[in-house]
């Protein structure tokens, strides 16, 4: 364990898989106390807390839906109650489903903007009454802002909105010195990917031709960059949007 973020509390949400659960692991590897919130798999986020305490680190698990004002508060309460304070707040969770213009539905428009938006902002607005000088907001973005691939409108939506946000509250909550960052992964080899049928697929071969290093990423390619804007390595960063796609742009 290294010690750059020693002393400081992260939440993270969506954290019982994929990208959520490597940011935990590497915030708790460098020193954290990680708060695992997951909606529905408590035995992913679980396993996520066993594998930190098992590495010397301090995590507890926390369910919550972040688009239920209720829950956000609640997963931020259960964080500092156990905590003491929080300093780090990544907002990783998130849902997508692709279809092309003819068969999108209002359903799917508001799970995706209900979870991918409005989480982030009812997550935040709860967090933001407890992070002082130097707290850090990593939002996960997407590379699909920019380049918009077809059949992914309403996700794309969602993720252009995440863009416009950080940048907003980055004005808000500057004069608190509370920094405001997007951090926007390329295509990343998870349990969605592969559950969703991206991984060897048409899309997969075209996500690579169009990365410049000539692959997808892995979690932990965007674990170690929201280290990065977690601590204090960063601290003149806000409003900024990092696409981590190997160059895809």
């Amino acid at each position: 364990m290294s010690n750059k973020l020693a002393g400081k509390v992260a939440l993270v949400t969506g954290a019982s898989k994929g990208i959520g659960a490597a940011i935990a692991k590497a915030l708790a590897a460098q020193g954290a106390s990680v708060a695992v919130n997951y909606a529905s798999s408590k035995a992913g986020a679980d396993a996520v807390v066993a594998a930190i305490e098992a590495a010397g680190g301090k995590a507890i698990a926390v369910q919550g839906d972040v688009s239920k004002s209720a829950d956000a508060q609640a997963i931020v309460d259960a964080t500092v109650k156990q905590f003491g304070r929080l300093d780090v707040l990544v907002n990783n969770s998130g849902v997508y489903a692709f279809a092309p213009l003819a068969e999108i539905t209002e359903e799917s428009f508001h799970q995706q903007f209900n979870v991918n938006v409005l989480g982030l902002l009812l997550t935040t607005q709860a967090a933001s009454k407890h992070l002082g000088e130097g707290g850090s907001i990593i939002n996960i973005g997407s590379v699909v802002s920019r380049i918009t691939p077809p059949d992914s409108a309403v996700y794309t939506g969602t993720k252009g909105a995440v863009d416009a946000i950080t940048g907003v509250l980055s004005r808000e909550l500057g004069p608190r010195k509370i920094r405001v960052n997007s951090l926007n992964p390329g295509m990343i080899e998870t349990e969605g990917t592969h559950s969703a049928g991206f991984i060897g697929s048409d899309f997969q071969n075209w996500a690579v031709s169009q990365t410049p290093l000539g692959r997808i990423g892995q979690p932990d390619d965007i674990a170690s960059i929201a280290v990065f804007l977690a601590s204090d390595d960063s601290y003149w960063l806000t409003g900024e949007q990092l696409l981590a796609g190997g160059g895809t742009r």
